[in-house]
C-alpha cells in the first residue's frame, strides 16, 4: 500500500497533489449553482462541496475558494441574496464539467455550453432546464475557514422543485432513478446505482 507523509505531500508536483488531495476524501455531490448579476448577467458553475446542514431548517452549505481573484457565483449570491443547485445528471456531464472554466463576468456560461437557463415564478437566478432536482436557494450566512482562506456559505431551501417519479413514498428522492452524478477528485464522473437501503437502526438489546 503506498504511503504518503505529511512532508512526502507538500513535495508533490502540484497536479498530483491536487488530484490526490481531492479524491482520498471520496465520492462528492456533483451540483450546478446557477446565479444571476445585479445586471442580469447569469452564470453557473460546477460545486463539489454541496451538502446537508439541517432539516429544520433547511439547509444546505459548500465551499467555496478564497475570493483573491473574482468569484461569480459569490459575488453573485451575495448582492442577489439567491442562487440555485442544480444536481448534474448524466445527458449534461460534459458541458457541466466546462463551468470550471474561469470567464469573465460578462460572460454566461450557458452562452458556451449546451446548459439552458430555466426561470420559475419571480425567483431570480437561473436553474439548469432539464435538471431532475432543482432547488431555490437563500443566501443566510458565511463562515470564514482561516486555514486556508474558503468560506463556508450557508443557503436556506426556499423551494424544492423534483421529477415525481424520484420521490418514493416516505420522501426519499431516489437520485439514481435520474442517473445523477458524483465526483471522485476533480474530474472523474461516476454515475450511482442504488444497492440497498437499510432500516433505522437502534441499539442492540
Amino acid at each position: 500500500m503506498a504511503e504518503f507523509s505529511k512532508e512526502d505531500i507538500d513535495k508533490l508536483e502540484h497536479i498530483y497533489k491536487i488530484n490526490l488531495i481531492n479524491s482520498c476524501s471520496g465520492y462528492k455531490s456533483a451540483n450546478l449553482i446557477g446565479t444571476k448579476s445585479e445586471d442580469k448577467i447569469s452564470n453557473v458553475a460546477v460545486f463539489s462541496s454541496v451538502t446537508h446542514v439541517g432539516s429544520d431548517p433547511a439547509l444546505l452549505g459548500f465551499f467555496m475558494r478564497p475570493t483573491t481573484v473574482t468569484r461569480n457565483t459569490y459575488h453573485n449570491l451575495k448582492t442577489t441574496g439567491c442562487y440555485t443547485i442544480n444536481p448534474i445528471f448524466e445527458a449534461i456531464l460534459e458541458d457541466a464539467h466546462h463551468t470550471s472554466a474561469k470567464y469573465d463576468g460578462e460572460i454566461s456560461e450557458f452562452d458556451v455550453t449546451n446548459l439552458e437557463e430555466e426561470y420559475k415564478g419571480d425567483f431570480f437566478a437561473p436553474f439548469v432546464k432539464g435538471a431532475p432536482l432543482q432547488l431555490a436557494m437563500e443566501y443566510v450566512e458565511e463562515y470564514p475557514i482561516k486555514a486556508n482562506n474558503t468560506i463556508l456559505i450557508i443557503g436556506a431551501i426556499k423551494k424544492i422543485y423534483v421529477a415525481d417519479n424520484l420521490i418514493e413514498n416516505d420522501g426519499f428522492i431516489n437520485l439514481a432513478k435520474a442517473k445523477i452524478a458524483a465526483i471522485n477528485g476533480l474530474d472523474g464522473y461516476s454515475i450511482p446505482k442504488l444497492k440497498t437501503r437499510l432500516d433505522y437502526q437502534r441499539p442492540k438489546s
